[in-house]
């Protein structure tokens, strides 16, 4: 069913909490908007975001300046590689004095879930969490318990050490929307970090900018800016071309591309439009799309990456006209 279009008046509103929200971040996350912006889109589409970089760039700072701004329910996982399933999700345990027994809920059961270098919990772990951030809900002892809404799932890891991790298999990272990097800050940016630590600042003592009540509608808000459907020919031909290109082994499924649709949309709304252009879409194919995609071994030894990759499908692939979108 298709929503009425947003009105000029709520797409000022919803221009007016983003900022807010995109400053809140910014105002931790020093000298990254372009980071920002994509960790706030995440937030309006409704997906997750996996944060994948070098220590100490940041990576946590983000997701606990992302989680502080929403004044909601949130909590923080430390993965390790003892981190038991019901260590997340919860467990059920025998009141003796009352001869009941009572669920006690994990830390998923908030708004904002920082999973932090989840890339060091086991397989059997990691499979816990992701089951609930596809679900939305968590069964135990054959009882089925909805996590809270909204429900927004920050995880870090750290690529570059491979002692005592347990890397997310493929099928297991479509789990999430989109994939960052966050990337060394430039001087300057890098000196007012330096000067924010030395003065004890935290993404901790960020004000809230809303309520999950709030976040709720300009969620909903977000999901009516218009795509036409120009675009979703254009997002589907983007994804069928990495299917057919020789050096990936398994390409970008539907899936993938009702993502990239479902984030161009937020994105769109980030730049106080509402409505969706070809531009929109380009920016969002790396972080929506290179995560999902599978390279052939061969391909790999030559030194092709999913950027190479994509690079080449959105020159290969025609732009709708102006007129079309």
């Amino acid at each position: 069913m298709e929503h009425d279009p947003l009105s000029p008046a709520e797409v000022r509103s919803l221009a007016n909490v983003v900022n807010r929200i995109a400053g809140g971040v910014a105002s931790a996350v020093l000298g990254k908007p372009e980071v920002v912006r994509l960790a706030v889109t995440a937030l309006l589409a409704g997906g997750h975001l996996l944060v994948e970089d070098v220590p100490g760039v940041g990576k946590t700072t983000l997701a606990r300046a992302l989680s502080t701004v929403v004044d909601g329910a949130w909590r923080r996982i430390q993965c390790t590689p003892d981190l038991l399933p019901s260590d997340i999700t919860g467990v059920t345990v025998y009141r003796q004095a009352e001869g009941v027994f009572e669920f006690r809920p994990g830390p998923v059961f908030a708004n904002v879930v920082l999973a932090d270098e989840l890339n060091r919990a086991s397989p059997k772990t990691q499979s816990a969490l992701l089951e609930v951030m596809e679900e939305r809900q968590v069964t135990v002892d054959g009882v089925r318990y909805r996590v809270p809404e909204p429900f927004l799932v920050v995880a870090t890891q750290n690529p570059i050490e491979a002692a005592g991790t347990y890397p997310l298999p493929e099928a297991q990272l479509d789990r999430f929307l989109m994939k960052v990097s966050v990337g060394y800050p430039d001087e300057d940016a890098e000196v007012d970090v330096v000067r924010a630590a030395c003065h004890g600042r935290s993404p901790d003592d960020l004000p809230p900018v809303l309520d999950t009540e709030r976040l709720r509608a300009i969620v909903a808000l977000a999901a009516r800016a218009h795509v036409g459907d120009a675009l979703h020919r254009y997002v589907v031909r983007l994804a069928a071309a990495t299917r057919t290109h020789p050096g990936v082994r398994v390409g970008v499924s539907p899936r993938g591309a009702v993502a990239l649709a479902k984030a161009a949309r937020a994105f769109a709304c980030t730049a106080g439009r509402g409505y969706v252009v070809p531009e929109d879409v380009q920016a969002l194919l790396e972080p929506v799309f290179a995560h999902r995609l599978i390279l052939e071994l061969e391909a790999q030894l030559h030194g092709v990456t999913p950027h190479a990759v994509l690079g080449e499908v959105v020159r290969a692939v025609p732009v709708p006209a102006p007129a079309a979108v």
